[in-house]
């Protein structure tokens, strides 16, 4: 996917006086799971501003339930989840879902629903200026998926569809991007594109990305850290160090044993 970032998106968001390689979450003794029932408990780790981070696990492992309790949609079992936002304001986090429970009969085109992403700084009952409607034809250029926006969303492609939810993810002005599985039901070629325009922006806006992924050589080519989800363990460090053959050889090995 070749890019022509818009001036809103060729510049790190504004500097607040903090170091990009403190932590912006931290997960202080973390239990996750339903009920009042842990899933997974004793999740203590850090995510790095700016950092690009890959969360991986086996189904059923976790990562869907960590992500809804970072993303607030349920409560922790115990523990806390600390945030170090910027001055004066929420962090805000651009969630990208695997997939979307929009209707396929309701007729949304792609800039419908590249357009929720700003709701929630126009507020219930009220209708998205003219200067945020701009702005979110701007996340549709930047994701390149400008010439298909006007047409109804159930009837584009996977790899379209994704760059319209990365758009409206774009469109909450976030300071973390979290990506469920963006890849999923998606071509080779526009797995390729898609993660070559995260890694884009994370190194132009700085943003801080959280992407949930199967695919290890995508990890590989395009992730710094790395948050393992194993058994009930929590793997955590960089790609160099647990993409080692060794340390690889361990996990494998556990996963069948």
């Amino acid at each position: 996917m070749k890019t022509n970032p818009h001036p809103a998106f060729s510049h790190p968001l504004p500097s607040d006086g903090r170091g990009t390689n403190e932590p912006i979450i931290t997960f202080d003794d973390l239990a996750i799971g339903y009920d009042g029932r842990a899933v997974l408990s004793g999740i203590s780790l850090s995510i790095a501003r700016s950092s690009f981070t890959a969360l991986l696990g086996a189904n059923g492992s976790g990562k869907s339930t960590l992500l809804k309790t970072l993303l607030g949609i349920q409560p922790p079992v115990a523990g806390q989840i600390k945030i170090n936002a910027p001055v004066n304001k929420p962090l805000i986090f651009g969630y990208v879902p695997q997939t979307t429970e929009l209707d396929p009969l309701y007729p949304l085109t792609g800039f419908d629903v590249a357009l929720m992403g700003t709701y929630g700084r126009v507020g219930p009952g009220r209708f998205p200026s003219h200067d945020e409607r701009e702005f979110v034809r701007d996340c549709l250029r930047a994701t390149a998926a400008d010439g298909f926006a006007q047409q109804k969303f159930s009837r584009l492609s996977g790899g379209q569809k994704q760059r319209v939810l990365i758009a409206r993810a774009l469109a909450t002005r976030p300071d973390v991007l979290v990506l469920d599985e963006p890849t999923a039901g998606v071509d080779a070629a526009a797995t390729r594109a898609l993660l070559e325009f995260i890694t884009q922006i994370h190194a132009e806006r700085k943003l801080t990305i959280l992407l949930v992924t199967h695919d290890l050589s995508l990890v590989r080519q395009h992730a710094q850290q790395i948050i393992w989800l194993h058994q009930g363990r929590i793997l955590h460090g960089t790609v160099a160090e647990l993409f080692t053959p060794e340390r690889m050889a361990e996990i494998f090995e556990m996963e069948v044993g």
